[in-house]
């Protein structure tokens, strides 16, 4: 995903980019989303009643995305907290100084949370691209529609909400009334990769070049004064 928004760069935006995979530490998620049952000890202050934790798709994710368990025995509670300061904490507290410095430039800050969804998740006749502002809460309308039109354009299918509407990251941040304006994109990774080999098809250059368009798209609208 990294590599598919790369050239937003090129239109004003900053790329920040995970350098962990989500099964080892998910950073769209709460830090306290952790399953009790992982851990050897008692957690403190743990939200066990998260769907997400329900699921076993906590901040330290229990199951892979294709429902295979990923430890063998339990974790530490120093394990989970070495990975929350050490990968969580700097990821979002970077997060929270870029939003600001965009604020401070141009009285609002657009986050676009970016995200790769597997073909299984879409069915028949679903969307390529899913737009999530958890159902009008984390962005201004305009942002959502702009990236719509945009990408409906270009030639995909997109959806609003369904099936993901938006995680820890877009929930967070997502203040419209204090301009900053969070919005999630779902890309389904069949239309640039072999998903059972994560070998880049043909398609990779074309939705890398799209994804650049949408970044232009969004700079050229500029939503610092409408939305500021």
């Amino acid at each position: 995903m990294d590599e598919l928004f790369a050239g937003a760069a090129a239109h004003g935006a900053c790329v920040l980019s995970a350098t962990v995979a989500r099964a080892y530490l998910d950073l769209n998620r709460d830090p306290s989303e952790l399953d009790p049952e992982m851990f050897e000890e008692r957690l403190p202050h743990v939200m066990a009643g998260s769907a997400r934790v329900q699921a076993g798709l906590g901040a330290i994710p229990r199951i892979s995305g294709d429902g295979q368990v990923i430890y063998r025995q339990k974790l530490t509670a120093a394990d989970a907290a070495r990975r929350i300061a050490a990968i969580h904490a700097p990821y979002h507290a970077k997060l929270e100084a870029l939003i600001a410095e965009a604020k401070a430039l141009f009285g609002c800050a657009v986050l676009i949370d970016c995200h790769s969804m597997p073909s299984s998740a879409r069915g028949a006749h679903q969307p390529d691209i899913v737009l999530g502002d958890r159902f009008g809460a984390a962005c201004h309308p305009s942002v959502m529609a702009l990236a719509e039109a945009t990408l409906r354009r270009q030639g995909y299918r997109v959806a609003r909400n369904a099936p993901f509407a938006g995680g820890h990251t877009t929930q967070t941040y997502g203040r419209p009334a204090q301009r900053t304006h969070a919005l999630q994109i779902e890309i389904n990774r069949a239309l640039y990769l072999d998903e059972r080999t994560l070998e880049r098809t043909k398609g990779f250059a074309r939705v890398h070049a799209d994804m650049s368009r949408l970044a232009e798209a969004l700079a050229a609208a500029a939503l610092h004064k409408s939305l500021a």
